[in-house]
């Protein structure tokens, strides 16, 4: 694998990413853990740290642990530790985070991605259970600010790489990977915005063969366009630096949007400056082989493997396969069109085609498509049968999705789009064509090939378009012949 260079630095970056798990109640406590509520609402005693409270052990989130660790490749520890890790932030009630440091619940595995042809392979280094922080809140207009504890114990997965990653690109296909597994295995709902899955970036640079760089934490990046802005800037900055020699200092930054730039937070803590120490009040954390045989028999069939079985299967392009694989739903409708047309070609160009491009349009996601996976295979039987050109097929889409009409074979008849398929018609057109255009004949025959093309517009024209064009071909080849 080749290293691509920036200005002679090769670059080098981790990730660590949170991802909220999909549980109904925190990691701790049974408060609700739904988005939007109103500020300090969803925070019960546990949460606050109030005296004589104690943590009990959200069984519904390690089975998420066991989830991605099975879906990654990991080893699933039998038998994990919780630590507290000291710090004092205001939005951090108790004064430490429960969390995982010397013996997390999952370990190793790996992530692994095309970038264009060239496969990528981005190891991990571990996968630990912990709860998030609450959210100080800044009143600028007012001068005040506020703590919203509603999002405090809520059950986070802390996904951590090796320092893998070469390039900007690279970091973005690894994060969009890593969403599409977590949402796909459900167990979370991916949402960037709403900071379900949140992303840090350990930038650093070096010439080639040294050792590594000092490296500068972005954090909380919170969608894949900022992260590659993020990124971009971070590398060109630390370079800059160095070239004006000066030392990269190791920190935790953050990125604006508004301006396109990082900025530093605060000095990087090591994990020395956070006092770990095992969690007393919680046992450890025992995973019997009997349940990660239980959850494994839950699990669903994986992107990769599927996108495999696609082009194994329904003879597709790996490019068909990895793009309608990209999530369960559309996974799950192309199949279902595929299966019911009996065309899996030609159910695939229409999902990545007008059903993606719909999609995309109105900003909605395949939960929402208009047409059905049963009306887009009708309309495709349609198609193969030569009961409607492709042109005509797309005015029965267009019908289907503004919900003009339901049923595929209404549609047509309503609208008057079946194709001119009796031979002894077409052939009679075609006469009169061959008649009226003599020079085109001639040109034809002298082969040129675009003569026969004008004359099968003609016939075309004259049918006004419902002439079946592969039948037109055929008829009008023998008859020039």
């Amino acid at each position: 694998m080749t290293t691509k260079l920036i200005q002679g630095y090769e670059v080098v970056i981790g990730f660590e990413t949170h991802a909220q798990l999909a549980t109904q109640s925190k990691i701790f406590s049974r408060a609700s853990t739904a988005f939007g509520a109103e500020p300090n609402t969803q925070a019960c005693a546990v949460d606050m740290a109030l005296p004589g409270t104690l943590p009990v052990m959200n069984k519904k989130a390690v089975e998420c642990a066991i989830r991605l660790g099975l879906a990654l490749g990991s080893h699933i520890a039998p038998r994990s530790i919780f630590a507290r890790k000291n710090y004092f932030y205001p939005d951090l009630p108790k004064g430490y985070q429960i969390s995982q440091f010397e013996i997390p619940v999952v370990q190793g595995g790996e992530v692994s991605f095309f970038l264009g042809d060239e496969k990528k392979t981005v190891r991990l280094v571990r996968a630990h259970l912990e709860e998030d922080a609450g959210k100080s809140l800044h009143e600028d207009f007012i001068g005040q600010s506020g703590i919203d504890l509603n999002r405090a114990g809520t059950p986070l997965l802390e996904i951590v790489t090796e320092p893998d990653i070469r390039s900007t690109e690279e970091a973005v296909a690894y994060a969009k990977t890593l969403h599409q597994i977590v949402t796909w295995i459900g167990i979370c709902d991916g949402n960037m915005q709403e900071g379900s899955f949140r992303c840090d970036a350990n930038v650093s640079v070096r010439k080639p063969g040294q050792p590594l760089g000092t490296r500068r934490e972005i954090k909380n990046l919170n969608s894949f366009k900022n992260m590659q802005l993020a990124i971009d800037y971070e590398i060109r900055w630390q370079i800059e630096e160095i070239e004006d020699g000066r030392r990269i200092q190791q920190a935790t930054v953050l990125f604006d949007p508004d301006t396109g730039e990082t900025r530093a937070m605060r000095t990087k803590e090591d994990a020395a400056d956070y006092r770990y120490f095992p969690d007393p009040d919680l046992p450890p954390l025992v995973v019997a082989p009997e349940w990660v045989e239980q959850v494994k028999t839950s699990m669903p069939e994986l992107p990769r493997a599927m996108a495999a079985r696609f082009v194994e299967q329904y003879g597709l392009p790996e490019y068909d396969a990895t793009t309608l694989t990209q999530s369960q739903a559309m996974a799950a409708y192309f199949e279902d069109t595929a299966k019911t047309c009996g065309a899996p070609k030609l159910a695939s160009n229409w999902v990545m085609g007008e059903i993606s491009r719909r999609l995309n349009t109105e900003e909605i996601g395949m939960e929402a498509v208009k047409v059905s996976s049963g009306q887009l295979a009708a309309l495709i039987a349609r198609i193969q049968d030569g009961t409607i050109s492709n042109n005509a097929a797309k005015q029965v889409f267009e019908a289907l999705w503004t919900g003009e009409g339901s049923e595929v074979d209404a549609i047509i008849e309503a609208k008057g789009l079946k194709q001119m398929n009796d031979t002894g018609a077409l052939e009679k057109i075609i006469d009169e064509v061959i008649a009226a255009n003599p020079a085109n004949v001639e040109q034809y025959k002298a082969g040129k090939d675009k003569a026969f093309n004008a004359l099968v517009g003609q016939v075309m024209k004259a049918s006004k378009g419902k002439a079946n064009p592969a039948q037109v071909n055929e008829l009008m080849k023998a008859k020039l012949a």
